[in-house]
């Protein structure tokens, strides 16, 4: 279905707005990345929590395209891996047009399915103002594309790190478009 590379991993353990660069990151089955505030079986986002903490966590792992990035600065904005918190940074998948349920296995073990689309919010503009804007856009017809990345939940564990190959798995039961998470 489609390969690309791990272009860096983060991970933050306070629930900052971004995430810190690292060598490598553990996932964990059914709850996430180690040491991430946002891992668990249940939501950890705030906002998420404060509605019903006991709602799973379909938000364990961000992935987000290196593309993006270059998109943006070629915009003017200031921005780098890590820096709108994501836990991955993908070259080479078009994460955008996975099927909700999509696989992918990042480096030779981990793999993570995807559940949704990242949902932007006003912190990225608190963050560089216009940036909101800026990953929104509409299509002719009018249909709203969320660019932010996709949200995904860990069905095996292992070690991702830079460099690491990922590979693209179709899923199970055909195409279904992604709706935010």
């Amino acid at each position: 279905m489609g390969s690309g590379r791990v272009v860096a991993v983060h991970r933050s353990g306070s629930h900052s707005f971004s995430k810190h660069a690292e060598d490598s990151i553990t996932l964990v089955a059914g709850l996430g990345v180690a040491g991430d505030a946002h891992a668990g079986a249940t939501v950890k986002h705030r906002s998420r929590v404060r509605r019903d903490p006991n709602q799973p966590n379909l938000r364990q792992v961000h992935l987000l395209h290196a593309e993006l990035f270059e998109e943006l600065m070629a915009a003017g904005f200031a921005l780098w891996p890590g820096d709108l918190g994501e836990n991955v940074t993908t070259r080479g998948v078009d994460l955008l047009a996975l099927s909700a349920g999509a696989r992918l296995r990042l480096g030779a073990q981990a793999v993570v399915q995807v559940t949704g689309l990242r949902n932007p919010c006003s912190q990225l503009d608190r963050f560089q103002p216009g940036l909101m804007a800026a990953v929104l856009e509409r299509r002719p017809d009018g249909t709203l594309v969320r660019k932010a990345g996709v949200m995904a939940v860990v069905v095996q564990g292992g070690d991702v790190a830079a460099g690491d190959p990922i590979e693209a798995l179709a899923a199970e039961g055909g195409f279904r478009p992604l709706q935010p998470v």
